[in-house]
């Protein structure tokens, strides 16, 4: 089996939500959930927050946590990942977006299986069903289309794929949509290959990372699943995050 290594990206300077990695009602950051949920992966060997803020870097190592400090100014968290990681040697990266708390250790698992199972995948990454129609035209919510073996064929922020009755969705319409998961399973060598690249133009135009990788012609393998993220944009999404949390532990 491929020695696999997650990899944390994590900013202080979030725009809707500065601090967010160490906001703590909990009694723990954060960060600290997130990393607890993907050392839960039985597939991970190690789990390593990258961050260019001091303050996360301590709260990591203040619960027994392995962080790296890195530049400040990368471009993305994969830029960021791709600097952490230089002298671990492990098979497979995986990017683990820090605001996930609730990131189920099974979407880590799929995502390293993908990359087993597809040799000729440079990148594995996940979508789900949507279920709520609402949020179909919704730019926030990524949709992705993949071709008959599960390889990614395009990602975008638009409602793909558009009906022949555009911008309406036809009566009766069963076509499942697929909505992105922004977690990612590079291979080494790939994801130095990846940050190397110059930002491509429909990457630019959606402002999606992982179009640059389909624009220069690598494979990305979907993985569909149930996993619903819910990932922590603003200090509202964190409450209700904390609303979850203390239903699942009482008293606490």
């Amino acid at each position: 089996m491929p020695r696999a290594v997650v990899v944390i990206p994590a900013r202080y300077a979030a725009t809707r939500f500065p601090g967010k990695p160490l906001a703590r009602e909990t009694g723990k950051p954060l960060i600290q959930h997130v990393y607890e949920q993907a050392s839960l992966a039985t597939c991970v060997d190690a789990v390593l927050v990258a961050t260019d803020d001091e303050r996360i870097r301590d709260a990591v190592l203040a619960f027994g946590g392995q962080a790296a400090m890195t530049s400040p100014h990368h471009r993305s968290g994969t830029d960021r990942i791709a600097e952490a990681v230089r002298s671990i040697h492990a098979d497979i990266i995986v990017n683990v977006q820090g605001d996930e708390p609730e990131i189920e250790p099974e979407a880590i698992e799929l995502a390293v299986a993908l990359l087993e199972r597809h040799p000729d995948a440079d990148l594995a990454t996940l979508a789900a069903p949507i279920a709520d129609p609402a949020r179909l035209r919704d730019p926030n919510l990524v949709k992705v289309v993949l071709d008959s073996r599960g390889y990614a064929l395009y990602f975008s922020r638009a409602l793909i794929p558009a009906s022949k009755s555009y911008p309406e969705l036809p009566p009766g319409d069963e076509h499942v949509y697929l909505g992105h998961i922004g977690l990612y399973a590079f291979r080494r060598d790939f994801l130095f290959r990846f940050a190397a690249l110059p930002p491509s133009p429909l990457e630019a135009h959606e402002g999606l990372e992982q179009l640059r990788a389909l624009e220069h012609g690598h494979r990305i393998v979907v993985g569909i699943t149930s996993y619903q993220p819910r990932g922590i944009d603003t200090p509202d999404d964190y409450a209700a995050f904390l609303a979850r949390w203390r239903a699942r532990h009482p008293g606490s």
